[in-house]
């Protein structure tokens, strides 16, 4: 079973580590298969435009730079600590009512995605890249944060669309989605340190995205388990320094 965490955020959008610095923070502690997520805004909504002028989103400009620091980082991953690190987006529709917004994970993208498509075009575009499409915190995360309900009142029509729904983002389990039948997944929703200690999930596959041992069908075929991430007292890593970092914010 590999620990993973699929939903990470760094300095292209608004996390507070770098790819490098996710890198070895994830990997001193043992994760063998980690995505970076940043957010990708809508480019013609008022609030996508601000997200971009505030440095909070991806861009077309800059999204070659971001996969290329992904694959660079990645390798070095795998090399230093047996660890896969996947390029991912998360597509951010943001409105002021929370039942109008939606976040959707793209993790295996290949390629720059627009934002401003619909709710289906934005799936299926992330599945003709062979990516995975995952519905992100669609209920209540059950914090005081902006809450994105728009995926989970269209799941009627969206229950065979995405190959899993997250059941928790952070350190509280979505008991509506658990108890929905759909397919689930785990993730941390991180953003900066703090954020490790939350649900993870443990996957049936072997180190690799696609192929019938990989994470891919993995999930599709649900071979998964749910836990509680806490954070060891003291992380001991030779090969960094990342932990004398982290511990500033």
């Amino acid at each position: 079973m590999k620990l993973t965490d699929l939903h990470i955020h760094s300095t292209f959008s608004d996390g507070k580590l770098t790819i490098k610095e996710i890198v070895d923070f994830y990997g001193a502690r043992g994760f063998q298969i980690i995505a970076i997520t940043d957010h990708l805004c809508e480019e013609e909504t008022i609030l996508g435009k601000a997200s971009k002028f505030l440095k909070k989103t991806l861009t077309r400009y800059n999204f070659d730079e971001y996969l290329r620091t992904i694959k660079e980082e990645g390798d070095r991953a795998l090399l230093l600590y047996g660890m896969l690190v996947l390029p991912g987006i998360e597509l951010t529709k943001n409105s002021l009512s929370f039942h109008r917004s939606a976040h959707i994970l793209g993790i295996g993208i290949s390629e720059y995605i627009n934002a401003d498509g619909t709710i289906f075009d934005l799936i299926s575009k992330i599945k003709d890249q062979g990516a995975l499409a995952i519905a992100a915190h669609p209920v209540s995360t059950k914090m005081i944060e902006h809450q994105t309900y728009h995926l989970w009142d269209k799941r009627e029509e969206l229950f065979d669309k995405f190959d899993a729904w997250e059941v928790a983002s952070g350190p509280h389990l979505f008991d509506e989605v658990q108890k929905s039948g759909l397919p689930i997944i785990a993730n941390s929703d991180f953003h900066s340190p703090k954020h490790i200690e939350s649900w993870k999930t443990l996957i049936q596959c072997d180190l690799v995205f696609e192929g019938s041992r990989g994470l891919k069908e993995a999930i599709r075929d649900q071979k998964i388990e749910l836990t509680f991430y806490n954070e060891p007292a003291k992380i001991f890593n030779k090969k960094s320094q990342v932990d004398l970092e982290i511990f500033a914010y």
